[in-house]
């Protein structure tokens, strides 16, 4: 006979299981790519790259950026004689920490790697550039990384928390956040008026 305290246990028990689970799942999907040692092996297993980005001293950084719909960029640095230096993801948290205010589109692209749009607001006189990066938190559809610019320089970065079914997106951004939902109109936090906001119709 089931008592109320062992089904309460049971219940208890299967939601720990599927939360192991889904914390052992999310575990695999971040895993690392392998070390390479050499630019043929990197070709050989992931293609051609997105883009080049050659250097002043002969070598060349390889981009294999899997935007629109990955969350991550793989840059792998290799010598003028095709041995690979370095790799790292352009997406992780201590790369986007390193977009600053004056930085140029060009250093933006390069130091992120392919973004997965850009919208151009008239209001603001922003230009938007966004990447999918890795979710936040389980409850979310998605998480995007902004860089903001004006005249072709970066003013700020924020992210968008995509939410499912209620169509509220929270906003933060550094040096002047906001929190908004799906109806604007919204303060802005540097020109100082209102204006619609900026994601308005993504994913509702």
């Amino acid at each position: 006979m089931n008592t109320p305290t062992s089904l309460h246990a049971r219940h208890l028990l299967c939601m720990l299981t599927m939360l192991l689970s889904l914390t052992l799942g999310g575990c695999a999907v971040f895993t690392p790519p392998r070390a390479y040692t050499s630019e043929a092996e990197v070709l050989a297993e992931r293609g051609q790259p997105s883009a080049r980005w050659p250097n002043p001293d002969g070598s060349t950084v390889l981009e294999f950026s899997t935007q629109p719909y990955g969350t991550t960029c793989l840059m792998v640095e290799v010598d003028a004689s095709g041995a690979v230096r370095r790799q790292w993801n352009a997406l992780a948290e201590d790369n986007l920490a390193r977009v600053k205010p004056g930085m140029t589109q060009d250093e933006v692209r390069r130091l992120l790697g392919q973004y997965r749009s850009v919208q151009r607001f008239a209001l603001s006189g922003e230009e938007v550039w966004d990447w999918n990066i890795p979710k936040e938190s389980i409850d979310l559809i998605a998480t995007n990384f902004n860089v903001h610019f004006v005249d072709g320089k970066v003013v700020r970065t924020s992210r968008t928390h995509e939410y499912p079914r209620d169509g509220w997106v929270m906003r933060l951004s550094r040096g002047g956040g906001y929190w908004v939902g799906p109806w604007g109109p919204y303060w802005h936090p540097r020109w100082g008026y209102l204006y619609p906001h900026p994601f308005w119709g993504w994913g509702w």
